[in-house]
């Protein structure tokens, strides 16, 4: 195995099990969790077989290997993004929507003790 092959087996194998630790710890969502495993495995096998993105581009019809690699992993980080902010938004509006119940509940009890009193 060549240096850069042990060294992006090791980053792989590595990342994995730094996301595997933060989903035991709580510290990331397990969902999540398992995208970024995906991905550190596919940096794993790229490091292991480094002719099998040469052999992809070949199938797909690019002429220069790593410039499917790049667009993969723009494509990938672009779908990422969009999720995340799909989930920021529902949590947004829940949040919005828990302040708005809050509200009325609060008027209600203010209104409950005003009848009492008055």
């Amino acid at each position: 195995m060549a240096p850069l092959q042990i060294t992006t087996t090791l980053l792989g194998i590595g990342l994995a099990a730094v996301i595997l630790l933060l989903v035991r710890r709580d510290h990331l969502y397990l969902l999540h969790g398992l995208f970024w495993i995906l991905v550190a495995g596919a940096a794993a096998v790229l490091g292991v077989w480094p002719g099998l993105i040469d052999r992809l581009a070949v199938v797909v019809g690019i002429s220069y290997p790593p410039a499917l690699l790049l667009l993969v992993a723009v494509v990938i980080v672009l779908v990422k993004t969009l999720h995340t902010d799909i989930v920021n938004t529902r949590v947004e509006r829940d949040v919005r929507r828990l302040n708005q119940r809050l509200a009325i509940l609060e008027a209600d009890k203010t209104a409950l003790r005003e009848n009492r009193l008055g």
